[in-house]
C-alpha cells in the first residue's frame, strides 16, 4: 500500500474542494480507507472511512451533510469531497488504509503523507 494524497488549498468559508488519494499498489478493492485530519495543537480525528466495497460509509459528527467519502477501484482512489467548508475544517489532511473491514481508527496502519486544507473567512 502506498498512498498519495492530493488537492488540498486555500478555499474561503462555504467553498467546496475535493480531495483524493491515489494508491499505486494491486490491493486496493482489498482495503478499506479513510480521510482523517489534524489541526494546530488537536489531536488527529477520523473524518469518514469508506468500505472495501463502497457500500459502507461512515462520518464523523462535524462533517456529515457537507463531506462525502467515496472510492473508484478501478482507479485505486478515494475521494474526500468537502462542500461548505467551515474555518473549523482548517487541518492537514491524511489518507489511510487497512485490510481490516472496520471503521476503529487506531487499526489504520497505512498512511499517506498529508495535504493542507485551509478555509479562510
Amino acid at each position: 500500500v502506498q498512498l498519495q494524497a492530493s488537492g488540498g488549498g486555500l478555499v474561503q468559508a462555504g467553498d467546496s474542494l475535493r480531495l483524493s488519494c491515489v494508491d499505486s499498489g494491486r490491493t486496493f478493492g482489498d482495503l478499506s480507507l479513510a480521510w482523517f485530519r489534524q489541526a494546530p495543537e488537536k489531536e488527529r480525528e477520523m473524518v469518514a472511512a469508506i468500505s472495501r466495497s463502497g457500500g459502507g460509509t461512515y462520518y464523523t459528527d462535524s462533517v456529515k451533510g457537507r463531506f462525502t467519502i467515496s472510492r473508484d477501484n478501478a482507479k485505486n482512489t478515494v475521494y474526500l469531497q468537502m462542500n461548505s467548508l467551515k474555518l473549523e475544517d482548517t487541518a492537514v489532511y491524511y489518507c489511510a488504509a487497512t485490510y481490516r473491514n472496520t471503521v476503529t481508527p487506531i487499526l489504520y496502519n497505512s498512511w499517506g503523507q498529508g495535504t493542507q486544507v485551509t478555509v479562510s473567512s
